[in-house]
């Protein structure tokens, strides 16, 4: 309205920015936030270096990608940038580069060449203790440190940009910063985050992801492994065909495919290391269930979200739920990109394909296991004829499934169940 009285309030820079530091992340989370940013800037390889110094220790994340001029690394280093984002572009909210780097540590430090014949560097910092002294949105140019100059080092020969995290408070507590325990949290830290890596940039790793080369990925100089949680190469697992699902957005439609894979038991498993191997960071119950991929990056890996409880007769079930990021509203997307909802329509659509991927890792299972008591007990009829049975249930269920609604396959094992009990456990039902 014409003539309506204002006031301009900006938020003070000192509290503002100290809650943010409490988004949410965890070290290898916001390690991976600022990957998210390499990929993007077009980097086929990324470095995460940490070093340990009495009370100096500092991270780096190096990347040889595009660089930023002056006015896009201050545009970079503002709370909610301005830029737009591509369709797919990893980046969301214009938050991850600031609110990542100061879950972990104080001092922020970008430094960034963008020519690739001239050594000119780019150098800006954000400074908590600055911050909370002024009150205001500094940003200051050409700060030096240890860490700064490697930083440069690493860009000598090339364009790319390196990220500093110095005065790492939340990483080593200060009375840790010079101990013993300090250097092995660190390197612990970086293990870690290793394994993240790896999980979640999998598909770059493998050069998996459409019209872009493989990104390959370090930490402190060692080079990551893919861990697919499909396991593409072995040879025995079952694959279900793929499903697409149609959800509506403001702007029209997108479509969500589920892929579901049923992994082998681990005596089908090419070597008993591999077996190990593919159980994942949280071990085979709970590395179970959904893998969510936002633009080919994991945002979620395993659990049911809701839709079913965990079950050791299911941990060789997962699938694999795939969406661009035209849905991230839908989704429920949050800046750390670790919290993901199902949509509650996409909820209802999904609990027949995960009900049929779950009844087909059960049988896996119990073939598994009934093999071993095969092994233990090969004279005995009895054993013998519950294989037998196990195999007629498990064709039972297929045909109920392939031939029933969801309610009605209910229905009928649950009737199964009430009149003949010790037959319909026979049968696995």
């Amino acid at each position: 309205m014409t003539g309506t009285k204002t006031f301009e309030i900006a938020p003070s820079a000192a509290r503002l920015t100290g809650s943010l530091r409490d988004i949410g992340y965890d070290f290898p989370t916001a390690v991976a936030d600022l990957v998210d940013n390499s990929v993007t800037a077009n980097a086929s390889r990324v470095n995460i270096y940490t070093q340990f110094e009495p009370n100096g220790s500092y991270v780096l994340i190096s990347d040889d990608g595009d660089g930023m001029t002056e006015r896009e690394l201050v545009e970079a280093l503002r709370f909610g940038s301005r830029r737009s984002y591509d369709r797919n572009e990893l980046g969301r909210f214009g938050l991850g580069l600031k609110t990542g780097s100061f879950s972990q540590c104080r001092r922020l430090t970008v430094v960034s060449r963008t020519a690739p014949k001239r050594t000119i560097f780019n150098v800006m910092t954000l400074d908590l203790n600055r911050i909370s002294r002024t009150d205001r949105w500094d940003i200051t140019v050409d700060e030096t440190s240890p860490a700064i100059e490697r930083a440069k080092d690493l860009l000598r020969e090339s364009p790319g940009t390196v990220v500093v995290w110095e005065d790492l408070d939340r990483v080593l507590p200060e009375r840790y910063a010079e101990s013993g325990w300090g250097r092995r949290r660190l390197r612990t830290l970086a293990s870690k985050t290793a394994e993240h890596l790896a999980m979640v940039f999998h598909r770059f790793i493998a050069g998996d992801v459409r019209d872009r080369p493989e990104v390959v990925i370090c930490v402190d100089d060692e080079k990551l492994r893919p861990w697919d949680p499909f396991a593409p190469a072995e040879r025995e697992r079952s694959v279900l065909a793929p499903q697409v699902f149609e959800i509506e957005t403001n702007n029209g439609s997108s479509e969500v495919t589920f892929r579901g894979v049923v992994l082998p038991a681990r005596d089908r498993f090419s070597s008993i290391e591999e077996f190990d191997r593919l159980s994942g960071p949280q071990k085979w119950n709970r590395q179970q269930g959904f893998y969510i991929y936002r633009a080919d990056r994991l945002v979620q890996h395993g659990g049911w979200s809701g839709i079913r409880g965990i079950d050791e007769h299911t941990k060789l079930a997962r699938a694999a739920l795939e969406f661009d990021t035209d849905l991230d509203e839908a989704f429920q997307i949050n800046v750390a990109k670790m919290s993901v909802e199902l949509p509650p329509v996409l909820r209802q659509m999904l609990e027949r394909p995960v009900h049929e991927l779950c009844v087909l890792a059960d049988d896996a299972y119990r073939r598994s296991a009934n093999a071993g008591d095969r092994a233990q007990s090969s004279g005995k009829s009895s054993k013998a004829s519950d294989v037998a049975l196990r195999d007629v249930g498990i064709a039972l269920k297929a045909a109920l499934l392939e031939d029933r609604s969801l309610p009605e396959f209910k229905a009928a094992v649950a009737t199964m169940r009430t009149r003949h009990p010790e037959l319909a456990e026979r049968l696995g039902l």
